[in-house]
């Protein structure tokens, strides 16, 4: 498993831990109900081996208590729509 939790040294030679889950380059990753996901394949008309995979032990991932074939939704900010959704399946 992967740690959500980096140390980087600074010149001074400090160590700073930076948590990257809450870093403002990671987009927001949220696990998928059930639910929600036969909803999304349906409306987009695709099986789950159709999206794109994410893997179990990635960092922005592995608090959410993932197992394969659990879909992620991944909430991105958009300069012109606001936000926009990605979909990852979990191998």
């Amino acid at each position: 498993m992967r740690p959500t939790t980096y140390t980087k040294r600074r010149g001074s030679g400090v160590a700073k831990a930076i948590d990257i889950l809450n870093h403002e380059m990671v987009p927001k990753h949220e696990l998928m109900t059930k639910k929600e996901k036969e909803v999304l394949l349906k409306k987009l008309g695709i099986t789950e081996k159709e999206l794109p995979n994410i893997f179990s032990d990635d960092s922005a991932i592995v608090n959410l208590n993932t197992k394969p074939g659990d879909v992620i939704r991944i909430t991105r900010k958009s300069p012109t729509a606001s936000q926009t959704f990605y979909y990852r399946v979990v191998v």
